[in-house]
């Protein structure tokens, strides 16, 4: 089945949390759901293998989670209301591997002063958790229990917790950071409970209108987040969102356990279904920046800027499941994540979801690892909107990330077209933070998310509306785009020599009203032609070529390069370094322009007349400063036209590189390029002035 299939079937599941209550009326899968305990991760037939890796292939992650429960036994208040539902399962679990009752006990205690930290939260009108991590493991440890609890105290442990979430679900007001994801997000928030509780106690004759309710709905939410997330992944690999620290961390978690409750409560393996699962270590390969002593990345999205590290905490946990998942029905993605898990530096699980190295049954016997040593030099991910390229995958060679198209809005920035170069350092970088978001909210929605903090194009319009983003209050427009979908992909070409990649981000920019065109179409206000063409000569050089065109020649155009640290300008030529890596730039067109440098104490983050700052620094050092940006070129046309052409060559280096190679503009009447001289070889680079967005290299 084709997601286009599965999105037309999920389209018609059920919508909000309205589901039959009846048994008469439940669909007929809720029957496959078996009718004893434990349900969730493990049942009674997978139990024994489940306690053997316990005690043989895992026994060190084993020894390490009992220890953690030991610790708690001599620590815990009974009376002090906590949040401890992983702590709860924990108990649960060693107390089903030894048999001791006194783990039994903690697992109760934990329960009852979690659903008393619920009901304490709920009463203070304060949220229990962005994830819903706690709670779930409050559900797995009733459900672990359920043959070692009588019925009165089952009934009333489960009440208990279908009220503390029913609460939360129907506050008025809603409450403050309880997170309400839905299936087109990270799925992680209080609604993923609803699959847990309803699964676990379906049959129980506990809350059952509401446990029939959440069980359906629980179902067909994780139905259309499969379908979404598969529709996202495209041909080549992603996720919901292109923010690595969302789909390298949490974000992946919601696939996975359902895969392991549907498999251990009704029996059926589906996760060979949904075969997109498997394809995030493609993923992150092309994410990946060799470097010492940690992999970075390039900092796409709602990144904090700090360091730009490769969020990899989760991943060796997300590696191994692939291996486990798809180790015999995606052979060539299960050794892809197994050579993954062999360079990350920290080869440990994740105890956020402690459970998952005791089901990995099949992980020993998934395929031997595979570099992927044939990959090309670009690679273009569709639906997340991003074509990635580089030289190699050495810590001396160059990287190159261009954003263009896309399906995805989650957490996705203004900045159709921009760029981001790296080569021995964040070289032309994004700029501005996220970092305590709560603190500087206005920094993130009035400078972060648009487009004058990226390597984009500007086009200034007086009086034009501010483009809206979380976290903050935008006063002001500075020539940015104001939809962050709509950019195109026109041609991307990638062989040994060189990679060339076409985008037209024109529908980004603000249109108006319809005017009577017919279908609606809605008439651009500012922009009538912007897009971007790159021709990336590796390892070393790369040729920019941009057309803009405006409705008012008096609208200002501005192209933007960012970078790390204070850029030197001479003439038309400008440097910039950053770690053991140096970048020249120069402009070629406009032939009349204006070269200005923005940055410094005041003006790190310059918007719409005033510099958006953050108001609270506390803990960044120089270097995390420096990641985040705090200088900007300027390159604007010296006097007024409707159309202009934007050409620059970027060189990279390390700091030895003391100057550019020879450049020269050549241009007709229907071409503009350059001619480089690299020693003996010249290499010219030309694009159509007008029309398709045509290039020519030569040699070819």
């Amino acid at each position: 089945m084709t997601w286009q299939h599965r999105l037309i079937l999920a389209a018609f599941l059920a919508v909000g949390l309205a589901a039959p209550a009846t048994a008469a009326d439940l669909p007929a899968w809720t029957a496959k759901i078996r009718g004893d305990h434990p349900r969730l991760f493990f049942n009674t037939d997978t139990w024994p293998a489940v306690r053997d890796r316990a005690l043989g292939a895992e026994l060190a992650w084993y020894r390490s989670v009992k220890a953690r429960v030991d610790r708690l036994s001599n620590d815990l208040a009974a009376e002090q209301p906590r949040e401890l539902g992983p702590e709860a399962a924990w108990a649960a679990f060693v107390y089903r591997v030894t048999g001791d009752r006194r783990y039994l006990e903690l697992a109760r205690t934990c329960l009852d002063a979690s659903l008393r930290f619920y009901d304490d939260c709920y009463e203070q009108r304060k949220s229990v958790n962005w994830y819903s991590t706690s709670r779930v493991h409050a559900v797995m440890a009733w459900d672990w229990l359920y043959n070692d609890l009588d019925e009165a105290e089952r009934g009333a442990l489960m009440s208990r917790l279908v009220t503390a979430v029913d609460r939360v679900l129907k506050a008025k007001p809603a409450i403050y950071r309880e997170n309400m994801s839905g299936y087109s997000t990270g799925f992680y928030g209080v609604r993923n409970c609803l699959w847990f509780i309803g699964c676990a106690a379906f049959g129980s004759g506990i809350e059952t209108e509401r446990i029939n309710e959440w069980l359906v709905w629980g179902h067909d939410e994780n139905l259309k987040m499969l379908a979404h997330r598969e529709k996202a992944c495209g041909e080549q690999g992603g996720g919901a969102s292109p923010t690595l620290g969302y789909i390298f961390g949490a974000y992946p978690w919601a696939e996975q356990n359902f895969f392991y409750t549907w498999l251990s409560s009704t029996g059926e393996e589906i996760a060979s279904k949904w075969p997109h699962s498997a394809s995030l270590a493609h993923y992150v390969i092309w994410n990946w920046i060799e470097a010492e002593p940690l992999p970075l990345e390039f900092g796409y999205g709602d990144t904090p800027h700090t360091t730009n590290r490769l969020p990899i905490g989760q991943l060796y946990t997300h590696m191994a499941n692939i291996r486990h998942l798809y180790g015999k029905t995606e052979p060539r993605a299960a050794a892809l994540a197994r050579w993954v898990q062999e360079r990350l530096p920290n080869k440990s699980y994740s105890m956020s979801w402690f459970i998952y190295p005791f089901l990995l049954a099949e992980l020993e016997e998934s395929p031997a690892p595979a570099a992927p040593e044939s990959l090309p030099h670009a690679c273009y991910f569709e639906p997340m909107g991003q074509v990635f390229m580089r030289s190699g995958s050495g810590a001396e060679d160059t990287y190159c990330l261009f954003t263009c198209g896309g399906i995805l809005s989650q957490h996705k920035h203004f900045d159709a077209l921009n760029f981001v170069i790296y080569h021995r350092g964040h070289l032309a970088l994004d700029s501005g933070t996220r970092y305590l978001e709560f603190d500087n909210g206005q920094h993130l929605a009035n400078y972060y998310a648009q487009t004058v903090a990226h390597n984009c194009l500007l086009i200034h319009q007086p009086g034009e509306p501010p483009a809206r983003y979380w976290g903050g209050t935008v006063e002001g427009n500075h020539g940015g785009q104001h939809r962050p979908l709509g950019s195109e992909l026109r041609q991307l070409t990638a062989n040994d020599r060189y990679i060339y990649v076409a985008g037209d981000a024109t529908a980004c920019y603000r249109h108006g009203g319809a005017a009577g065109r017919p279908g609606g179409e809605r008439l651009p206000e500012k922009c009538t032609l912007a897009t971007r063409q790159i021709v990336f000569l590796m390892p070393s050089h790369f040729v920019v070529f941009d057309r803009v065109a405006t409705t008012d020649p008096a609208y200002r155009k501005q192209w933007l390069l960012h970078t790390a640290h204070e850029p030197e300008i001479e003439g038309n030529t400008f440097r910039a370094d950053h770690g053991q890596g140096r970048m020249f730039c120069r402009t070629l067109l406009p032939a009349d322009a204006v070269i200005e440098r923005v940055g410094g104490p005041g003006k790190e983050f310059w918007a719409a007349g005033r510099n958006w700052d953050l108001e609270n620094r506390r803990g960044l050092t120089a270097e995390n400063l420096a990641m985040i940006g705090q200088w900007r070129v300027e390159v604007s046309p010296g006097s007024q036209r409707k159309e202009d052409c934007f050409l620059h060559v970027i060189q990279v280096g390390d700091q030895k590189l003391a100057a550019m190679d020879k450049l020269e503009r050549i241009a007709d009447a229907a071409r503009e390029g350059v001619r480089i001289t690299l020693g003996e070889r010249r290499i010219e680079v030309r694009f159509a002035t007008s029309g398709d967005l045509h290039m020519e290299l030569s040699p070819p």
